[in-house]
């Protein structure tokens, strides 16, 4: 149920101005009936300058004279069609002024790593103009040689995950449509929760063969044993007196 505006200071001007009993006040106000009797006591929102719901197009006086006649009948809110939320309107997003001048960036981004993506996402996401988006496709925009493509997200012109959703809309539309898309498409689809999570990425391969033979802690280049003297054979030296008698 809808409460009246300024809660609170139109409980005061009820209690001042009306005999309603306080549980139609608490339920009209949306406040406790405890909280409606210490008003009229004068222990809460003393200061609290009473705010007329019938001047201000929120209540009518019937309503008023229904209640305190009838002490069971629950106050209605008037009905005003201003207070009604106008109807959402169609087409780009507002953005603000400062962040304007980023809007070809993020356009020529959208372009170039999503080209799955209609104009009309493109539109809703950055917040531009359809001609704007064909100038950038086509390159005949006026600064195409000086706009650098920057993520639109980084740039804070849409969350990341109003481009996942338009991403994988866009996705399950070229799907119906029956064309097949290529690996580095597909690999774009994943959104950035899930890249994380993935596996890594394979490395390329050492330029020297054989190293993943060998298991962690091995010498992957073991020296080859070269055969040893034996120790005794330092020590055979010849004997001094078959020295002497060949002398002789």
């Amino acid at each position: 149920m809808n409460k009246p505006l300024m809660a609170k200071a139109t409980a005061v001007w009820l209690v001042d101005n009306t005999t309603i009993s306080f549980k139609q006040i608490a339920d009209f106000c949306g406040l406790h009936e405890l909280e409606v009797q210490g008003i009229a006591d004068g222990d809460v929102a003393a200061g609290v300058k009473g705010f007329d719901p019938i001047a201000n197009n929120q209540l009518v006086q019937e309503e008023i004279d229904k209640a305190e006649k009838d002490p069971l009948h629950k106050l209605k809110l008037k009905f005003n069609a201003a207070a009604v939320g106008e109807e959402k309107r169609r087409g780009p997003r507002y953005t603000p002024l400062s962040k304007r001048q980023d809007r070809p960036a993020s356009i020529l981004w959208l372009v170039k790593f999503h080209p799955e993506l209609s104009d009309g996402q493109i539109s809703k996401l950055v917040g531009t103009t359809k001609p704007t988006i064909q100038s950038i496709r086509e390159r005949t925009h006026w600064n195409i040689s000086n706009i650098q493509p920057i993520d639109p997200v980084a740039l804070g012109l849409c969350k990341q995950s109003e481009l996942d959703a338009a991403v994988q809309k866009a996705a399950a539309k070229k799907a119906r449509d029956g064309e097949v898309m290529s690996d580095e498409e597909r690999r774009k689809l994943v959104s950035t929760e899930q890249s994380l999570d993935g596996d890594p990425e394979p490395k390329i391969p050492s330029s020297i063969s054989g190293l993943e033979t060998f298991t962690l802690g091995e010498d992957p280049m073991p020296e080859r044993e070269e055969a040893l003297p034996d120790a005794d054979s330092f020590f055979n030296l010849p004997d001094s007196s078959d020295e002497d008698d060949d002398e002789e």
